[in-house]
This record gives C-alpha cells, sequence and structure tokens, in this order.
C-alpha cells in the first residue's frame, strides 16, 4: 500500500513539475517560427498519445504487487525475527536472501516509473514550412578503429547521411576519425566521388532506401510507388557498377598496412568537395575531423571526440541541430531530419534538447538468443521515459540542439569575456560563433582559409579544454564513460525536455552484436560506466529529484542501478542450493499462507513481461531469451562492470573504451541465426556461469531425491528444488556445451573442468557459512 501512494504522490509532483517552462531565446529562424507556431494551433506538427489501456494495466500491476512484496517483506523480518530468538536454524542463509529480496525490491520499484504513463508519438511533416525556412543540421559521425570498424561500412553511413531528403545548403556531415588513419580520409574522398552520382540518383528517382550497400542487397522494401521503366533500370545497373567500383577500392585501401589506428598525431580538418559543386552547394558538405592526440593526454573516448567536432563545427557550417550517429549506424529513412523538425520547430521547441529514435538492427535473427535488439530498452523504457520528460540520449540516432550542450543561457548583452573563456576556452572566433548564424564564417565557394585553418586546429587540440569547463558543465560530460546516458541526465536537470519517436519505417538501421563474447565484453563497458555515476555524488536516487520529476529521477536511478542484481543474482543461485543440500529451509513450506506470496510474486512478474513482449509483437520465444540474458549478465558482466567501477573509484584502475566489433565473422553469424549459443569468449566469463549451472544441477538432484524417498519433504523443499530447477532450465544451452556439442562453439573440457572445481570450492565453503 505505501509502495502504491509513493506513486500517487510522485504522479502529482510530475503535474507540478509539468507546468514549469523554460525561456530561452531563438536567436536563429524567428520569424519563422512565430509564423509556424501560428499556424500549428488549428494544424500541430506532432500529437502526443497516451497508452490509456496499457497505463491501466501497469498501474493496476504496480498496486497489486507492491502489496505482495510488502507481505513477503513481513514475513522474511518475522522469520528473521523469530529465528534470532529460537536459533533452531542458521542466521546467515536467512540474511542474505532477505539482502537480494530487499534488493530486488529496490530495483522493481525504481523500473515501475517507466510504466506509470507510456505514450507515443505521430509527426506531419508535410506541415513543415518551405525548404528555406528549415534549420541547418549537423551530422557527426564518429569512427575510433579501423580494424574493428570497417571503413567501407563506415562510407556507408557517410552517403547515406548525404543524401537524407533536406536541402543539401542546409546538411554538413562530419566523419571523426579518432583512429587517425590516413585510410580513412582517403575512403572519404572516394565516398564524395561516388555520393556525387549516389545521392542525385536517390532524389531523381525517390529511392527510399538511402544507404547504398543495403539498397544493392536488396534489404528490407524498396522502390515503392516507383516507375520503373527503362531509364531508372539502365541507371539503376550504371550506379550499381559504380558502388561496386566505389566499395572495391574502399576494400583494397582497408586491407593495407596503413589501416590502423593512431594515436600520436597532430590535427587533421579537410574539407573533401569538389570546387564546383562545392560553390553551388548541390550537395552536403563534408568534413574530414582527426583531432590532435598524444599517447601522455587523456582523450575522453566518444565524448572527447564529439567536443572536438562540437567547435570545429562551429567553424565551419554551426548549425544549430545536430544529428549524432554511431559509424555502423546509416540513415534507412531519408525523411528522419523532417521528422525530428516537426518537433523541434513546434511550440515545445524552446526548451527541448533532443529528438531520440530507436536503434534498430538489420541482422536481427528470429533467435535473438543474445538480446541484440535492445527490445525493452527501445520499445517499453523510453515510450514510458517520454511520458514524464523524455528518454536519455541513446549514444546514436538523435537530433540534438547545439545551444542544449552548452548548458548556459548565451546573453546577447553585458558578454563578461573573461567568464566565457574560463568556461569555453580562449577562442574568439568560437565565442563569435556562439552568437552568430548558421556559415556565416564560411565560405562555400573556397576551402578553409589558413587563418581559420589554424582556429579549427587549436579548437581540435589536445589542450584546448585545459582549465575549462569542456566535459564538466559545458558540451558531451566526461565523468563516464556511458557519456551519452549522463550528458542527457545532465540536461534534464537543466529542466531540458526531450522526446522519443519511434516510426512505423525504421529511420535507422545499424549491426547488432552477433556473439556472446562481444554482448558480454559491451554490457561490462556499460555496466562500469553506470555503476560509476550511481556511486557517485551525481547518483540520480540523491542528486535527481531536487532537480526533476521524482518518477524522472527514478528512470535515471534505475538506469544506474540496474546492474546491482548481480548481487541477487548471485545469492539465489548459491545460497538456496546450499542451504538444500546442507538440510536448511529457507523458504516458507507449501502449506503456509505465505507460500502463496511467493508463487504470486513470480507469476505475476513473469505474466507482465510476457503481456509487455506481446504488446511490442514478441513471442514467448523472446520472454526466454530475455530472462535467460538478464540472468548470465548478472552473473558475468554486471558483476565484473560493477568490479571494475568499484576499482576505480578506490583508483586501483583507469577507465578504458574498446568499441565493439564490427567485423562479421559469418560462422559466429551462422550459429546465432540458427539460435545456438557461440562461447567462444573469455574464460573469466564462463567459469563462473557454468559453476553455477553444476551447483544447481547438483542441488536439483538433491532436492528430487529427497522429495521422492523422504515424502515429509515435499512441503518444505518445494521452492529451494524449483529455483535450482528454473535456473537449470534457462541454463541449459550452457549444460549443453559442456556435455554434448562438439563444434567450435561449444565450451572447452578445460573450461568445465575449471568450473568444476569452482563449484566444488563453492560448495564447501558455502557449506561452512551457511551451517553457521
Amino acid at each position: 500500500m505505501l509502495f502504491a501512494f509513493y506513486f500517487y504522490i510522485m504522479n502529482y509532483n510530475y503535474i507540478i513539475n509539468s507546468h514549469e517552462t523554460r525561456e530561452k531565446e531563438q536567436n536563429h529562424y524567428q520569424r519563422g517560427n512565430m509564423a509556424l507556431q501560428t499556424h500549428s494551433a488549428s494544424h500541430p506538427l506532432n500529437l502526443c498519445h497516451v497508452k490509456t489501456r496499457t497505463l491501466i494495466i501497469n498501474r493496476l500491476y504496480i498496486f497489486s504487487h507492491s502489496i505482495a512484496i510488502a507481505f513477503l517483506i513481513y514475513y522474511r523480518a518475522s522469520s528473521i525475527r523469530t529465528l534470532i530468538d529460537t536459533k533452531t536454524q542458521p542466521l546467515i542463509p536467512h540474511l542474505l536472501i532477505f539482502i537480494a529480496e530487499l534488493t530486488l525490491s529496490f530495483i522493481w520499484i525504481l523500473s515501475q516509473s517507466f510504466l506509470w504513463r507510456p505514450v507515443i508519438r505521430t509527426v506531419f511533416p508535410e506541415r513543415l514550412p518551405e525548404d528555406e525556412q528549415l534549420p541547418p543540421i549537423d551530422v557527426f559521425i564518429c569512427t575510433a578503429d579501423p580494424e574493428k570498424e570497417p571503413p567501407l561500412g563506415v562510407m556507408n553511413t557517410v552517403v547515406s547521411a548525404m543524401t537524407l531528403n533536406y536541402p543539401a545548403r542546409k546538411l554538413t556531415v562530419y566523419l571523426s576519425d579518432d583512429g587517425g588513419c590516413p585510410v580513412t580520409l582517403e575512403a572519404m574522398s572516394e565516398a564524395w566521388r561516388f555520393a556525387k552520382i549516389w545521392v542525385p540518383f536517390c532524389k531523381k528517382y525517390g529511392v527510399k532506401i538511402i544507404c547504398p550497400e543495403a539498397y544493392f542487397a536488396e534489404r528490407g522494401v524498396d522502390d515503392e510507388g516507383l516507375v520503373y521503366n527503362d531509364e531508372f533500370a539502365a541507371e539503376k545497373v550504371k550506379v550499381k557498377g559504380e558502388y561496386e567500383s566505389f566499395a572495391h577500392k574502399v576494400t583494397k585501401i582497408s586491407e593495407s598496412e596503413r589501416c590502423r589506428s593512431n594515436k600520436d598525431h597532430s590535427s587533421v580538418v579537410e574539407v573533401v568537395s569538389d570546387e564546383i559543386v562545392h560553390t553551388q552547394r548541390e550537395m552536403p558538405l563534408l568534413v574530414y575531423v582527426s583531432r590532435e592526440k598524444r599517447p601522455y593526454h587523456n582523450h575522453q573516448f566518444k565524448a572527447g571526440s564529439l567536443n572536438a567536432l562540437l567547435r570545429v563545427s562551429s567553424l565551419i557550417s554551426n548549425s544549430p541541430y545536430i544529428l549524432g550517429l554511431d559509424c555502423d549506424m546509416y540513415c534507412n529513412d531519408a525523411n528522419s531530419a523532417r521528422q525530428a523538425m516537426c518537433f523541434h520547430l513546434a511550440p515545445i521547441s524552446s526548451s527541448l534538447a533532443f529528438v531520440q529514435f530507436p536503434q534498430r538492427f538489420y541482422n536481427i535473427s528470429k533467435h535473438d538468443i543474445y538480446e541484440s535488439e535492445l527490445r525493452c530498452t527501445f520499445k517499453t523504457l523510453w515510450s514510458g521515459m517520454d511520458g514524464i520528460k523524455g528518454p536519455c540520449l541513446s549514444g546514436t540516432c538523435y537530433y540534438l540542439k547545439r545551444e542544449a550542450l552548452y548548458m548556459h543561457h548565451l546573453p546577447l548583452e553585458d558578454i563578461n569575456l573573461k567568464e566565457l573563456k574560463e568556461c569555453f576556452g580562449s577562442s574568439n572566433d568560437f565565442l563569435k560563433s556562439m552568437h552568430q548564424k548558421h556559415g556565416e564564417n564560411m565560405d562555400y565557394g573556397k576551402v578553409l582559409s589558413d587563418v581559420l585553418l589554424q582556429e579549427i586546429k587549436l579548437l581540435s587540440s589536445c589542450g584546448y579544454e585545459n582549465n575549462t569547463k569542456w566535459g564538466k558543465e559545458v558540451g558531451f560530460r566526461y565523468f563516464s564513460v556511458v557519456e551519452d546516458y549522463f550528458t542527457s541526465f545532465n540536461m534534464h536537470c537543466k529542466k531540458w525536455i526531450s522526446v522519443y519517436y519511434m516510426p512505423q519505417k525504421p529511420a535507422f538501421l545499424g549491426s547488432c552484436t552477433t556473439s556472446l563474447n562481444d554482448s558480454l565484453i559491451q554490457g561490462t563497458r556499460w555496466t562500469a560506466g553506470l555503476i560509476e555515476v550511481a556511486l557517485s555524488r551525481f547518483s540520480p536516487i540523491i542528486y535527481g529529484p531536487s532537480r526533476m520529476s521524482v518518477l524522472h529521477s527514478f528512470c535515471y536511478a534505475w538506469l544506474a542501478c540496474f546492474p546491482f542484481a548481480f548481487l541477487p543474482l548471485w545469492i539465489l543461485a548459491t545460497i538456496p542450493q546450499l542451504a538444500l543440500l546442507n538440510d536448511v529451509t529457507v523458504y516458507p513450506e507449501v502449506k503456509s499462507p505465505f507460500f502463496l506470496i511467493f508463487l504470486y510474486v513470480f507469476v505475476l512478474s513473469n505474466l507482465q513481461h510476457m503481456r509487455e513482449i506481446h504488446s511490442t509483437g514478441g513471442s514467448l520465444k523472446v520472454w526466454r531469451y530475455e530472462q535467460r540474458t538478464w540472468m548470465v549478465k548478472g552473473i558475468t558482466c554486471h558483476l565484473y562492470g560493477s568490479m571494475y567501477a568499484i576499482m576505480e573509484k578506490l583508483g586501483a584502475k583507469e577507465a578504458s573504451f574498446l568499441p565493439t566489433n564490427k567485423v562479421v565473422d559469418d560462422d559466429q553469424v551462422k550459429l546465432y541465426e540458427r539460435g545456438i549459443y557461440n562461447f567462444q569468449t573469455s574464460s573469466m566469463f564462463l567459469v563462473p556461469l557454468c559453476s553455477l549451472i553444476i551447483l544447481n544441477l547438483l542441488g536439483f538432484l538433491m532436492g528430487v531425491i529427497k522429495i521422492v524417498f523422504e515424502r515429509d519433504y515435499i512441503y518444505d523443499i518445494s521452492i529451494q528444488t524449483f529455483i535450482s530447477f528454473y535456473i537449470i532450465s534457462m541454463g541449459y544451452p550452457v549444460l549443453e556445451a559442456m556435455l554434448l556439442r562438439k563444434d567450435k562453439g561449444r565450451i572447452t573440457t578445460s573450461v568445465s573442468c575449471y568450473s568444476f572445481v569452482f563449484s566444488i570450492f563453492i560448495l564447501f565453503l558455502g557449506s561452512l557459512l551457511i551451517m553457521y
């Protein structure tokens, strides 16, 4: 009851906070926006719809589940008190399980904020103003390692961004090459030459799939509504030949010895263009940026790269809006920019920081065993946050207002130059750009002047950010490796809002992880960054409520704290089993009324999960895959990521960043498409996983033996036996890989032996602990 009442109080806080507005001056396109807002009164650019049916079901679930949890906590507290008085059983296993139940309950309470007010949005791009009144957009694409991020895939992303359905003079594409590889610049020159053929072809015939690789690979439905004639067919064949030539050239230079990262080099900034096209701006501007890197300098990973792009672009195009893309996330729908402008040009635009689109993937298997689709995040969580004050940044697929990154109101009068330089750095040209319109520094008929180029190289140098507020109060934040999460958290704390738009046709498509190894490494990196925030003074549960609505701060708190579920998972995967093997009962017997409470909590939570999956178009298989992935990641990467973050806090480790491998391995893809796990990963991940499966197998066998031969035990140990059975059923692929499989993706005999030894160690050490 208390939990449910608390959520109603939070809803009241949300209603009060929703009336707060942020007054900001609009320096550019003011006249166009005023006319647009007058028109929007009768013809809005977007609509927001509350999912009323889902909302009612969610709140009923929250209410009933809260009552069940309250009874569960009462049972556990009263039973521990009884054990302290009577000393009939060991106390430690009961205390540990109570800690696990309290931790899971706390994480569950935070997670319900996502379910409180889910919404969906609709846009009307046909109501946008004429092209002359549309604001310019800069596209930021980041790549870091040409060996893990093949240049051909990166160039396809670049070309797709240049093909967006947006005025060419108002579109500038930047590629940040954090690897400092000369091959990437050469590949960009080839991409520019091909784009001069590809972009006009797409615009002339209305091609709907604007990434050339995807178009010619015939991914998805294309050319709907196009008139097929001899001219189109002939030109398509010609363009396909040009693409094959382009792909061959890029692949060839990518195979050279020069295709490797360089961590010690000066700044390189180059506009890739032809003088004639450059003068007429028939094509979007294409700019290569490789910031200065030195071995002794902390470059702040992706956030540092984005901030360098932010400064460099301010002296070239200085567009008020930025599209952020990962190098493997290509533009799939040419109209995404216009869809985003339906929000940025609406009446809410003065306080709108960014529009987040979902990440979708073209290589998702129908057997998504690694949960690579991130279904829960992009189909449930983000729409729930959108109903409060908006989702957090997701690292890619977002249209962001440049002003929001400056985090400061920019005064037009009484400017204190000293304070601005302490905040933004010493460049006078950059400070001027903050008050200038799009492209005022750039003569499109010429390449960058020597003077301007020197200033740009200063802005992209290692030492420019020294003694400034870049990464602290300005730009993308450096505090954590999850720069997207932490940056948007600070934006929302500053009263900015965001929106989430999920169109029927994917606006962007990328490549997902198709191996267990890549999935766990990625999960470890994300966990380390999130836990780092959770354990800091910026912890959303403490820092957030005074700066944003309580519900919104709970959303951010859950994102930061959910990896802590590794603790209850380890406890529930060991303690009940060890207790069972040592004749200790830690759950109520079947005859007890409290048995129904445990049963109710388990069944209701899984039914809610299944309903949520069904509502997003998933099947029962998805429920099984997501349950299994949650357990596997909790036992492995969430544990190691949390340990890594704690060690970093203690000064025993330094933050590091490894880009996810984008190189396609045909063998691992075949296993993924067949729904077979590839266990070719570190023994650091496999040994704990296999050891717990072995321990639960022993516990289950012991439980079955006791139930069969000693009938009196059936009422006492049913829950403990079921827990072991449930873990074994979810971990069956691990058992299969240990005992039955002979292919390359199996678990090796040596890992199985190490796991058996480790499980015996847990058994003996745990038994001593249990009996205390």
